[in-house]
């Protein structure tokens, strides 16, 4: 029952403010009577409370880590300018659009309401709010800096998400073009070439052989298109499925994909980026080194960064420096190595790590516009062999017939 008490939703409301002037918007609440409660407090004389309608499809947007990332920021903004923790709720649960979002903030209103703390509620949230930011969060509030821990959270966040977004962007764009160029190819095997096979019979000649070849791909296109298709989507679906559940699938994908080339330097240096600020973060809000490296572990996003930093933190728990640590595992470059070593001998670690993390996130950024520019002439290259080839195999009769009669 008491579940059931706390639980709220959206409502909109249509209303006259101080001036006699029509005003109307959303806001969530337990109940209209607490709506319209909550609207006279500001001043407002209520009309029409209404819960607001779930869509036919779905309950809304999906919540992404960029909302949670903005909610992160607005709370550190909140908390700097001195507005009261569950005020802050209100006012940024208002701002989203997302309803799911907005649902998400009112809960964690309700949860720090009734006596929890902020980091409690946040536990309670696994799906959005990952260990990391639960202790940082924590190490905030137990230290009474919690604004400043936010604002911190906030930026590594934000610079994680950038980071993500700039890998998705080097790998979206040449598998689209290459996507739309099978999807090209495919439509003139089906439609353009049983056209042209219809004139090659009239010829009474024996075709050329690369002909003959598209000739009897589109023939077999055309009477197996479904079971292409439905077999190209039945192997990504159980890739996928294999993906999720198989530890020692995502291993072996991790491994490969940093051996391959111009991709794997992107991949290694955004795994440097993320380890170096992931550290950063953690160690700057006061959590001890081994606890951090444990924490950077979770947040490597690769085996071969993951394991190394397990054998860091199993290291420097005995006494090792970290830099010592870093330069056995093989895995980081002596830049990396030098830079931690320096802020350990300075008592700056956080700083040399925050720079560190910097330097390469700018370089993921260079990388991955350098790859966007070299991709455009190698896609162009493969449309031309696709496209190109398909239009060759089926004009070259042509030629060869033009050649004969003249």
């Amino acid at each position: 029952m008491a579940e059931k008490a706390l639980k709220t939703s959206v409502f909109t409301w249509e209303g006259t403010d101080r001036k006699g002037g029509k005003v109307k918007g959303e806001l969530s609440g337990q109940s209209p009577s607490l709506i319209r409660a909550q609207l006279r407090k500001q001043g407002i004389t209520p009309g029409k409370v209404r819960k607001k309608s779930i869509p036919l499809f779905g309950g809304g947007k999906k919540i992404t880590p960029m909302d949670i990332a903005l909610f992160t920021r607005q709370m550190a903004t909140m908390m700097k300018a001195g507005v009261p923790l569950l005020q802050s709720f209100d006012i940024i649960g208002e701002g989203f659009e997302n309803q799911n979002m907005r649902k998400l903030v009112d809960e964690i209103k309700q949860e720090v309401a009734a006596g929890n703390s902020y980091a409690a509620s946040l536990r309670k949230k696994p799906r959005y709010f990952d260990d990391l930011y639960c202790n940082l969060v924590d190490s905030g509030e137990q230290s009474g800096s919690l604004e400043t821990l936010l604002d911190r959270i906030a930026t590594y966040k934000e610079k994680t998400e950038a980071l993500k977004a700039k890998i998705k962007k080097a790998m979206t764009y040449p598998i689209a073009v290459i996507l739309v160029a099978i999807i090209v190819s495919a439509i003139l095997l089906i439609k353009v070439v049983p056209q042209f096979e219809s004139v090659f019979h009239g010829f009474g000649a024996e075709l050329p052989a690369f002909t003959m070849m598209v000739v009897g791909l589109s023939r077999w296109l055309q009477e197996w298109w479904y079971v292409t298709f439905a077999a190209m989507f039945a192997i990504a679906f159980l890739f996928k499925h294999v993906h999720q559940h198989s530890e020692r699938l995502r291993d072996s994908l991790d491994r490969a994909l940093l051996k391959m080339p111009i991709v794997g330097g992107i991949l290694y240096k955004s795994a440097l980026a993320r380890y170096a600020r992931t550290l950063s973060t953690t160690f700057a809000a006061g959590v001890p080194l081994v606890d951090a490296l444990g924490s950077v572990a979770g947040a490597a996003g690769n085996v071969v960064f993951r394991n190394a930093v397990m054998k860091i933190r199993d290291e420097v728990s005995s006494g090792v420096q970290l830099n010592f640590s870093m330069r056995g595992t093989g895995v980081f470059p002596a830049m990396a190595v030098q830079m931690a070593a320096i802020g350990e001998e300075s008592g700056a670690l956080d700083e040399m790590l925050d720079k560190l993390a910097s330097f390469y996130e700018a370089e993921v950024d260079n990388m991955v516009d350098n790859l966007t520019t070299l991709m455009e002439p190698l896609i162009m290259a493969v449309l031309g062999v696709l496209v190109g080839g398909l239009i060759i195999a089926m004009y070259l009769p042509i030629f060869q017939l033009g050649g004969v009669i003249g």
